[in-house]
């Protein structure tokens, strides 16, 4: 499982005009998954997403994790980030789970979170064509991989 967190100031996503999730100060959460990803991976990850102290203090210092600034969480599931790029011009996204996998561990990640947090998330609809807005704060974006546990 992949992530692409971004520190947000407000984020949303709408879908066919709609607005399906919206937050304010907090994360954006791009997620991707694979068909070896697991149960583990989404704890993981989850307690990862929750306890990262990349929000500044009262000295301007990334030093607070996100229920210290009582920040929510946009959770969006993204199959491009298993893109891979080596052969060619058109991206393959063979790795990426198929919707029968995806989904289930999409749920799975959302109520997690939710657990993790101790408050509902946002979120996309999955597959969906969904518009993006944010306000990156920072900015900060950093890639995480269950896989790649650096």
């Amino acid at each position: 499982m992949r992530i692409v967190l971004q520190r947000v100031s407000e984020a949303s996503v709408t879908v066919e005009g709609a607005v399906t999730g919206a937050i304010g100060q907090g994360l954006l959460v791009l997620v991707g998954i694979e068909d070896a990803d697991t149960a583990e991976d989404i704890q993981w990850l989850s307690n990862r997403i929750v306890n990262l102290r990349i929000f500044n203090d009262a000295a301007g210092v990334m030093n607070l994790g996100i229920k210290e600034v009582d920040g929510d969480i946009l959770l969006v599931s993204q199959f491009t980030l298993h893109a891979t790029t080596k052969k060619g011009n058109r991206p393959s996204y063979s790795k990426a789970s198929k919707p029968a996998i995806a989904i289930p561990m999409y749920e799975e990640m959302i109520r997690q979170l939710e657990t993790d947090l101790g408050k509902k998330i946002q979120t996309g609809i999955f597959g969906a064509d969904m518009k993006i807005r944010l306000l990156n704060d920072g900015p900060v974006t950093i890639i995480i991989d269950s896989k790649n546990k650096e």
